[in-house]
């Protein structure tokens, strides 16, 4: 009833008239209501409110001396462990994943190029594949498992390998991935 009133006093209000072109005399020609309380804002109200002096002296009086406690630091909301929300495009789990498989996958690409002298298309056609496959499984499952247990992995970043350096080598790890495999294709053999 009174989201009622309210929608028609604005209705009906000197603004709505002009807006809508709806013309009034002196009755609200909108509904068959014939007292419309007008719903109008003072700006220069303001409430105070205070408190007397010897009310808050009492209730200091009347309560028990209990020493403070040292205050404790705010809980950090618990991390979403839904398939969907870990799995998101801003997900914790997509970048984290694929960079941290493209820090493996570089360095055992250098490796395996240094020491047998084959570049990357040379390494996936040589059995290299099956490999890929199984440590993508295995650092997926691993990955995953913190994360559906509600586990962030900013809690768990200290010291000199912080979660952030973690998604910055993982980065740049994937554009070395890449930058290794066009170098070697323009060039035409391994890069070192």
């Amino acid at each position: 009833m009174a989201a009622s009133l309210a929608t028609q006093s604005m209705l009906a209000s000197p603004v709505a008239a002009r807006v809508t072109g709806i013309r009034r005399s002196g009755a609200n020609q909108l509904s068959s209501v014939k007292y419309l309380p007008s719903l109008r804002r003072n700006v220069n109200l303001s409430v105070r409110c205070t408190a007397e002096d010897e009310q808050q002296q009492q209730q200091k009086d009347d309560q028990p001396t209990i020493p403070k406690a040292e205050p404790q630091p705010p809980k950090k909301p618990r991390m979403s462990t839904g398939f969907s929300e870990v799995f998101a495009f801003s997900g914790p789990a997509p970048e984290r994943i694929n960079g941290r498989l493209a820090m493996i996958g570089f360095v055992a690409a250098l490796g395996v190029e240094i020491s047998k002298g084959q570049d990357v298309f040379a390494q996936l056609s040589d059995g290299g594949v099956a490999w890929f496959l199984g440590t993508s499984v295995l650092l997926t499952v691993a990955s995953l498992v913190p994360l559906f247990k509600g586990v962030s992995v900013e809690s768990k970043s200290d010291g000199f390998m912080t979660s952030d350096a973690e998604l910055w080598n993982g980065r740049f790890a994937m554009l070395g991935l890449v930058a290794l495999a066009f170098t070697e294709f323009v060039k035409g053999g391994t890069l070192v």
